[in-house]
């Protein structure tokens, strides 16, 4: 192989006239010395396909695949181990305070916080049942003025763990809330659930199970080729596939994923209806936040599966994280914000502390 390398160096050489590197002066100048560099790399290039055929160039160019392709795997790897968690789903509401107080009093959750921008013209108030740093939360976001928002056929519902469905129904009757699912059985499972909607009409699954450190516990979105949706969040954001059910009775088919199973975690469901590959996502929900280590090998990994990511990695102007956004391949938006709880267990660990 040396001795390969010695002709092919030597062949450069004559072609273009200049001596090779090891046959210059001993005390070249640094831009002649690039300068054959570059001309002993063009010539190796060249002789490749008449030194060894133009098979041997298309093992050079295997070679290059091989180890581009090792590095996409490096990333898929990384993507499945890194520190990833749903921290919040952000949608537009006509009426903060009514609102907040339907989450609340009906569905039992907390007002963590609650903020007012008047230069941007919005409020926000963020709900949830534990600390945002541990839980899954609501983001509530009011725009002054907007009474009304559009929910579309795009979005399902949000899923919420009580301890008893019957109860809840006849509390949030008595709010005078809205109930579009009595409660019941599903088929073939024995959970039982009641559908209701809040004062702007999103939809909450109440699901009777046993006690859960995330009673905040999914988000159901509508996808146009479920296999194909799988297949993304699966590679690009990390998640598992929990399980997937076909009913042909209702003509749909539905696909769980999360970090970690549903009884402890919030999830997502994917749900294809049959013969149908667009929705309309309307104006109201906008998009679920997930934590992670790193928000540039996260929008590398995302447009390598497909997606498309909206807002390039980097710092958030204002605050002290960075973040990316991307869109998956129905349009359904996900923004990644440095996990900033995680990145600081992170470097303890580096340091020993």
């Amino acid at each position: 192989m040396v001795m390969v390398m010695a002709s092919m160096l030597s062949l450069s050489c004559s072609r273009f006239q200049s001596p090779c590197i090891s046959c210059y002066n001993p005390i070249p100048s640094r831009r002649l010395t690039l300068f054959q560099l570059v001309t002993a790399t063009i010539g190796i290039q060249q002789t490749q396909s008449q030194f060894f055929g133009a098979k041997g160039s298309e093992i050079f160019q295997a070679s290059e695949a091989n180890v581009a392709s090792v590095k996409d795997q490096n990333l898929f790897n990384w993507v499945q181990n890194d520190s990833r968690r749903f921290l919040h789903v952000v949608y537009h509401v006509g009426d903060l305070d009514k609102t907040i107080k339907f989450y609340t009093e009906c569905l039992g959750m907390k007002l963590l916080r609650k903020r007012d921008i008047p230069e941007e013209k919005y409020s926000n108030a963020f709900l949830g049942y534990g600390p945002e740093d541990s839980n899954f939360t609501a983001e509530l976001t009011y725009s002054y003025g907007v009474d009304h928002y559009n929910i579309g056929t795009g979005f399902g519902h949000f899923g919420v763990v009580v301890e008893d469905v019957a109860k809840t129904v006849d509390l949030i009757k008595m709010k005078r809330g809205k109930i579009t699912k009595e409660p019941g059985s599903v088929k073939g499972d024995n959970t039982i659930i009641a559908l209701a909607e809040d004062p702007d009409g999103y939809e909450f699954e109440l699901l009777e199970r046993g006690p859960t450190p995330e009673p905040l516990c999914q988000v159901m979105l509508r996808v146009g080729d479920l296999d194909r949706a799988i297949a993304f969040y699966e590679k690009a954001l990390g998640m598992q596939l929990l399980h997937k059910r076909d009913n042909p009775e209702y003509k749909y088919t539905a696909a769980t994923m999360g970090y970690g199973p549903e009884d402890k975690n919030t999830v997502l469901e994917l749900k294809y209806n049959y013969g149908v590959t667009n929705y309309d996502k309307g104006n109201g929900y906008v998009q679920i936040a997930i934590g992670t280590n790193d928000v540039y090998k996260t929008a590398e990994a995302i447009k390598l599966s497909g997606g498309k990511v909206v807002r390039e990695p980097g710092p958030l102007p204002g605050i002290n994280t960075k973040i990316t956004v991307c869109l998956d391949p129905d349009g359904w938006k996900w923004v990644w914000p440095l996990n900033l709880f995680a990145y600081m267990r992170f470097l303890l660990c580096a340091l020993g502390l």
